[in-house]
């Protein structure tokens, strides 16, 4: 079974909610990035994604643009993402996740991507630019790895395309919360828990609610109705703020168990 698939079959036996931490990799070193994931999931975190940075980052908001555009600056490549996912992975069982535009998919190849990444230990991958119906090619070479693909579906998704995201995710489908790119945003988006219980309508398969998510408060309304919260933006601004400072893995790591704590609320006292 996949990480993924695992990791999400035993917190719903528990009634547990998934906490995804995101950041950008290579932000602001590769070396950081590995700890980061391993502090992450020290301090709680069920999954991390790893953002592959990228020239064109059309869903991203500025936060992570500046993020892809410094990590680019120092040199990040597809390939160094994988093997900075290798050294996280031979310290840690925790599910990874890679969030890439197709353009370096398609320049190293789908099946060479699936097979590498699969090496790497990686357990799923999420193409924002990337729609279901032209993803034959990277879906099929990705379920002859055993390498999940995550896709997104919209606050505008109609019904019948929504049949089609649900159809095609693997492990969970991101459930994008608002209208507009990535980023922080002072109040959880109107229509969260109507959209999600309109795919939970459609399909078993775990949902994940990201986008906009900058507040604990915000993960615990969104863990409410949502199997899982992603949390991107917020995070890449703290990396941003302590770039440079000793602290900053900790500090992070700190900040997002917060939210751990949020979507997994401690049980009341006896």
């Amino acid at each position: 079974m996949n990480r993924i698939d695992a990791c999400f079959a035993g917190l719903r036996r528990h009634g547990g909610k998934a906490l995804i931490p995101y950041v950008t990799a290579g932000d602001p070193d590769g070396a950081t990035t590995v700890r980061l994931a391993l502090e992450f999931e020290k301090r709680g975190a069920d999954l991390v994604e790893l953002g592959v940075p990228f020239s064109d980052p059309l869903a991203d908001g500025t936060t992570i643009q500046r993020a892809s555009q410094r990590a680019l600056e120092g040199g990040t490549t597809l390939r160094a993402v994988l093997a900075w996912a290798a050294e996280i992975r031979q310290a840690s069982q925790i599910p990874l996740v890679l969030m890439s535009y197709v353009n370096p998919l398609l320049r190293m190849g789908p099946a060479a991507f699936a097979g590498a990444a699969r090496e790497a230990g990686v357990d799923g991958l999420i193409v924002p630019d990337l729609p279901p119906e032209e993803a034959g090619e990277v879906l099929a070479a990705n379920d002859a790895a055993g390498l999940a693909t995550i896709f997104l579906a919209a606050p505008t998704s109609p019904p019948e395309r929504l049949r089609l995201i649900a159809e095609a995710s693997r492990g969970y489908i991101y459930y994008v919360s608002l209208k507009g790119v990535t980023g922080a945003r002072t109040a959880l988006a109107r229509g969260v828990a109507d959209a999600v219980r309109s795919l939970r309508a459609l399909t078993p398969k775990p949902v994940a609610v990201g986008f906009g998510i900058a507040t604990p408060d915000q993960a615990a309304a969104a863990a409410a109705v949502a199997d899982g919260v992603i949390v991107g933006s917020a995070i890449v601004d703290q990396v941003e703020r302590l770039r440079g400072r000793a602290e900053l893995v900790e500090r992070v790591g700190v900040f997002v168990e917060g939210f751990v704590r949020a979507v997994r609320p401690a049980p009341p006292a006896a």
